[in-house]
């Protein structure tokens, strides 16, 4: 019989192999009375440095009376266990009145797109970026040169902006769907381990064959996928949508659409403009904003995991804090270990930061966002005045930085005296095409300089070192999640426009892979439950 064990303490020293005799000991069986065990979570348990250890839960074969027996005493260790089943979708009724259309392969998009595909309604895929073997030549020649091609960078591409990130797959959705998230993406190529690691990743070099495999697979069920096709209007008929038009790199087109899943990721400010001017529902609304920071990945290592750091098992430390700046949060966002900050603007008079890993983040930095809450009263509470006060921070930051894709950097240190800095230490900065040494207060709007500065403080109490002079902060990062909401109904159609599916970051609806990956999945279930899938492949 199959149940479920959870809180097995496995040191870290004991290979996976050993996990049958482990539970059986813990269950006090025999060791033959369970004949195997199949890991469905693992996280670190770092809190005493003196016993570090891995907590799990898993799946274990036991002895039908063994198990018995132990459901029965109400063995606190175990629990009964059923294989997921996924429900059956609802097919509608409607008939199509032309294209179900996708705008973005990001991850809602892609994961939109795909179920779509998958279930016959042969989607038509706009992207405006370019496939992702191009568009990492594209952004490896704005790393190298900072010369920027405003359709294929880090934001717009096959992808989306989480194919140059850490890849993480952590996500605070309970959604059932988020196992099917993964699944998928290992089925595509992701490492098995992101199933049952309690904080996943992929890397940007995994993720890229994993979004290129799906992408292949959408077109071999009958989708359509166009790179280079940016969409620049849409015409509403009796409230709802009726016609997109988008233009490529041979011209302008229009199609009849019948559906429209808007997954157009948070830097697609034309598109903003366009549906704003088009009278659809738009809110604004809180984000944050900051700086990257970078310490030394050994440093961050030691402070975690005392002397178990750099244990081949553990891999690089991870960090998440957080701190107060009078009414305001201050915290970290999006750390990547043993990764690098990178240039991450998509409009050529803009500087914006984010941070990268690779699967193995072996890097010698760890980075991550230090950002402060920043509410509409702070810029304004028209729609798009968030999106606007974005892009004179982002403008600030090319100025300071002089041009060609230079970003503003401070010293810790030097940041803290409101001076510009004389140099840089032994943590050098990581960010391409390099950095100008800057006095970060006359860049960033004073309420985030200063809630940056008591939040640094902060942190160096809860993680040694963390406060340390030479620390580099590179500005500015501005696009941890949308500064304004496609409004929607509990259908996923816009507030004003059916057959308008907002979804994604973009819309104001995920922050991450994984939760924007559920959001298009939840778009494409609606377009399904309301309409039949066409009779044949257009």
């Amino acid at each position: 019989m199959k149940l479920r064990v959870n809180n097995i303490k496995q040191p870290i020293s004991e290979g996976d192999e050993l996990l049958p005799n482990r539970i059986a000991n813990l269950l006090g069986l025999e060791a033959g009375q369970v004949s195997s065990a199949r890991i469905t979570r693992r996280a670190l348990d770092a809190r005493k440095k003196q016993d570090v250890h891995f907590l799990l839960s898993a799946v274990a074969e036991v002895e039908n009376a063994a198990a018995k027996r132990l459901l029965a005493r109400e063995n606190s260790h175990v629990e009964t266990y059923s294989e997921p089943t996924q429900a059956a979708m609802s097919v509608g009724t409607e008939a199509l009145r032309g294209r179900v259309v996708v705008v973005g392969l990001g991850p809602a998009g892609l994961f939109a797109a795909y179920q779509l595909a998958k279930h016959g309604y042969a989607p038509l895929v706009l992207e405006r970026g370019d496939a992702i073997q191009q568009r990492a030549r594209c952004v490896e020649q704005y790393w190298a040169t900072g010369e920027l091609d405003e359709n294929s960078n880090v934001m717009f591409g096959e992808g989306g902006a989480g194919t140059f990130s850490d890849g993480k797959l952590t996500s605070r959705s309970k959604d059932a769907r988020g196992e099917l998230v993964l699944s998928t993406l290992i089925r595509f190529g992701a490492p098995e381990e992101i199933g049952f690691a309690a904080k996943p990743h992929i890397g940007t070099d995994r993720l890229r064959g994993v979004v290129s495999s799906m992408r292949k697979e959408i077109e071999r069920q009958g989708g359509e996928v166009r790179f280079r096709a940016t969409l620049t209007a849409l015409e509403q008929k009796d409230g709802r949508i009726a016609r997109v038009t988008f233009t490529t790199p041979s011209g302008t087109e229009t199609v009849d659409c019948a559906a429209l899943l808007l997954a157009i990721g948070q830097g697609a400010r034309d598109t903003y403009e366009m549906l704003y001017d088009a009278g659809i529902a738009i809110a604004p609304k809180p984000f944050a904003l900051g700086v990257r920071v970078e310490h030394p990945q050994n440093m961050i290592d030691r402070a975690q995991l005392g002397e178990l750091a750099g244990h081949p098992r553990l891999g690089a430390a991870e960090y998440r804090l957080t701190a107060q700046h009078g009414e305001r949060g201050v915290y970290t966002f999006c750390m990547c270990p043993g990764g690098n900050v990178i240039a991450s603007a998509s409009a050529k008079d803009e500087i914006v930061v984010n941070g990268m890993s690779n699967f193995a983040r072996n890097a010698k930095n760890a980075n991550a966002a230090v950002v402060v809450q920043v509410h509409p009263n702070d810029f304004g509470n028209g729609a798009l005045d968030g999106m606007r006060f974005q892009k004179k921070m982002e403008q600030a930051a090319y100025a300071a930085g002089g041009g060609d894709g230079v970003a503003p950097a401070s010293t810790l240190g030097a940041f803290l005296r409101r001076e510009k800095p004389r140099g840089f230490g032994d943590v050098q900065p990581s960010y391409r095409p390099g950095v100008a040494a800057c006095d970060l207060w006359r860049v960033l709007p004073p309420f985030v300089a200063a809630g940056i500065a008591e939040g640094m403080k902060a942190f160096g109490r809860q993680l040694r070192g963390f406060d340390r002079e030479d620390a580099v902060l590179t500005g500015v990062e501005t696009r941890t999640s949308a500064p304004l909401r496609l409004l929607r109904g509990d259908n996923m159609e816009s507030a004003s426009c059916a057959g308008l599916y907002p979804v994604g970051e973009g819309a104001g609806y995920a922050g991450g892979i994984v939760s924007a990956a559920i959001d298009g999945l939840k778009a494409a279930e609606a377009v399904i439950g309301k309409f039949a899938p066409p009779k044949t492949v257009i």
